[in-house]
C-alpha cells in the first residue's frame, strides 16, 4: 500500500477519535460563551469531518491530477452513469435483503446509528451536509479505494470485498448490523471494480443516505401516517376474517 495511503487512514481514524478530546472542549467553550451545549456535537461533526475530507483530498492530490487516474480500463461516462443510477437500486436491495437473513436470525430491526443522526440532524439540519454528502465521501475513499482497491491488487474480488466490507461496518461500532452494513460495501465494492471510478459507488452513497436522511425527517409526518392507515386497514380487512 502506498505511503499516501497509510495517511489517508490515519487521517481518517484520527478524525473518528477526535471527538474524545475535541467534543468536551468544544463544549466547554460553548458553555463559557452561553451557546447552547447540545449543540456541539453537531458543530464538531461538520468541524471534524469536512477537515478531514480537505486533508485527504490535499493528500491525494498528485494521484486525482494524474493523467492516468482511474482511466486504465474505466466505464465510459455513459456506462458509469447507468451503474451509478442502478448502483442505488442495488444498495437498497442489499440492505433489504441483508435486514431480512438478520431478522431470521432474530436481531431486532432499526439502528442506533441512525437514530442518532437523526436526532444530530433535528438539533442542527446543517449536520445533513456530513451525513449525507461528506461522510459517504470520506468512507468510498478509505474503504473502496483504499483498503478495497489495495486489496483487489493481490486478491479476487470475493475476498477484497469480503475483508473490506467486514472492516466498513466493524467502523460503524454496530456488530449486531455487521451483515447489513457488509452488504452494503458488497454492492459499493462491486460497483467500483465494475467502473473503475470512484465517483459511482461515491454517487450511490450519497444518494441512498440522503434519501434515508428525507424519508425519515422531512416525509416522517406521512410515512407515519400511511403506517396507521395500512393498520388501520389491515385490522378493518381482518374483522371480515
Amino acid at each position: 500500500m502506498k505511503k499516501e495511503y497509510w495517511i489517508v487512514i490515519i487521517v481518517y481514524i484520527a478524525m473518528q477519535l477526535s471527538s474524545l478530546v475535541g467534543l468536551p472542549a468544544m463544549m466547554f467553550g460553548f458553555k463559557s460563551l452561553g451557546i447552547s451545549q447540545s449543540l456541539a456535537v453537531p458543530v464538531w461533526l461538520i468541524v471534524s469531518f469536512s477537515i478531514a475530507l480537505l486533508i485527504i483530498l490535499f493528500i491525494l492530490r498528485k494521484e486525482m491530477n494524474s493523467p492516468h487516474f482511474e482511466k486504465r480500463g474505466s466505464s465510459s461516462f455513459g456506462s458509469s452513469v447507468m451503474w451509478a443510477i442502478v448502483g442505488v437500486f442495488l444498495a437498497y436491495f442489499a440492505q433489504i435483503f441483508a435486514a431480512l437473513i438478520e431478522r431470521l436470525l432474530g436481531v431486532e430491526m432499526g439502528s442506533e446509528n441512525t437514530q442518532n443522526i437523526l436526532r444530530i440532524i433535528e438539533t442542527m439540519p446543517a449536520a445533513i451536509i456530513v451525513t449525507s454528502i461528506i461522510g459517504p465521501i470520506l468512507e468510498e475513499i478509505v474503504f473502496r479505494k483504499i483498503i478495497f482497491g489495495s486489496l483487489h491488487k493481490r486478491f479476487n474480488f470475493f475476498i477484497s470485498a469480503l475483508v473490506s466490507s467486514v472492516i466498513f461496518a466493524a467502523a460503524h461500532m454496530e456488530f449486531q448490523h455487521i451483515l447489513l452494513y457488509s452488504a452494503m460495501g458488497f454492492t459499493f465494492a462491486f460497483l467500483y471494480v465494475k467502473t473503475k471510478h470512484i465517483l459511482v459507488p461515491i454517487f450511490a452513497h450519497v444518494t441512498m443516505n440522503t434519501l434515508v436522511v428525507l424519508v425519515q425527517t422531512v416525509y416522517k409526518d406521512d410515512l407515519e401516517r400511511l403506517q396507521r392507515e395500512a393498520e388501520a386497514l389491515q385490522n378493518f380487512i381482518g374483522g371480515f376474517l
